[in-house]
């Protein structure tokens, strides 16, 4: 079946959807994004997610171009028309279409808007998620606003292609202070020696994870000692179990750092109970 992207008020087979060459999400990555987990044909979070979009957009100075309830029923609609139930939703908004110029249109003009859809091999998630991940460590070397999500990755793609030459899933990055922020899509964790569960405090060096919110909320119900504090290289090589989070992954097991074994190099039980818990009954509420 051929793919459908939405673009600035028309669905467009994938093939034939575009962009104009001048729009600032192009030539300047002025533009942000949200990626949502379909499951059963559900977004989830959605109140997360929208709440981090808004946010995204007042930080850069873009008005939303669609309330909420429009913006939600342009991605169910991407969503019934490339028939996914299980996959990823992806949104980018951009300030939209102007000659060149670094300083922002004045006049303003109307915002970029894409949404595409695609299925997720589920097979393959689930076998990742059953044996757990390698990550590599990177220097973190990305701009100072890390909590907006820009589309301007190219530290984030390129520390990832490092982590896939080397056999690795993903790529931790880690501050000049020799701690682990996040991973280029991805928020970071561990249990540590005391047992308890740890996560970097939300600055502007990271994004606030829509998942990673869940997670705590989750880790608060089944009263897991938490800590919203930052941990070192050495701290996450010896700590009793490491995973990931994001939209996609929900939670998913670190089993070896940089060749280091984490624990007893398979899935651990915390990690496991917060991804089930995550993605729950098979078609969990949006």
């Amino acid at each position: 079946m051929s793919r459908v992207a939405y673009v600035n008020g028309a669905y467009r087979p994938l093939s034939q959807a575009s962009v104009s060459i001048e729009d600032r999400g192009y030539q300047f990555a002025d533009a942000i994004y949200e990626v949502w987990a379909v499951r059963g044909g559900r977004l989830l979070d959605l109140d997360g997610h929208l709440t981090r979009l808004a946010r995204s957009l007042r930080a850069i100075g873009i008005d939303s171009p669609m309330s909420d309830a429009s913006l939600l029923a342009v991605a169910a609609e991407t969503v019934r028309r490339n028939r996914v139930r299980d996959g990823l939703v992806y949104l980018q908004i951009s300030r939209g279409v102007a000659p060149r110029d670094h300083a922002f249109p004045d006049p303003p003009v109307r915002p970029s808007v894409i949404v595409v859809a695609k299925p997720a091999d589920m097979k393959a998630i689930e076998a990742r998620a059953r044996v757990g991940i390698a990550v590599i460590t990177a220097p973190d070397q990305r701009w100072a606003r890390c909590d907006i999500k820009s589309v301007g990755l190219l530290p984030n793609v390129l520390a990832k292609q490092a982590a896939r030459e080397a056999g690795a899933f993903e790529a931790w990055l880690v501050d000049e202070a020799g701690k682990v922020t996040e991973g280029t899509s991805s928020n970071a964790w561990i249990i540590d020696a005391e047992g308890r569960l740890r996560t970097p405090p939300l600055s502007k060096n990271i994004l606030a994870g829509v998942t990673r919110a869940a997670l705590l909320r989750i880790a608060e119900a089944h009263q897991i000692p938490v800590l919203e504090q930052g941990f070192t290289v050495e701290e996450a090589h010896h700590a009793r179990e490491a995973f990931i989070s994001s939209a996609s992954a929900g939670a998913l097991a670190v089993v070896s750092i940089d060749g280091h074994v984490v624990g007893d190099g398979a899935p651990g039980p915390v990690a496991q109970l917060l991804r089930d818990a995550y993605f729950g009954a098979p078609d969990p509420p949006g």
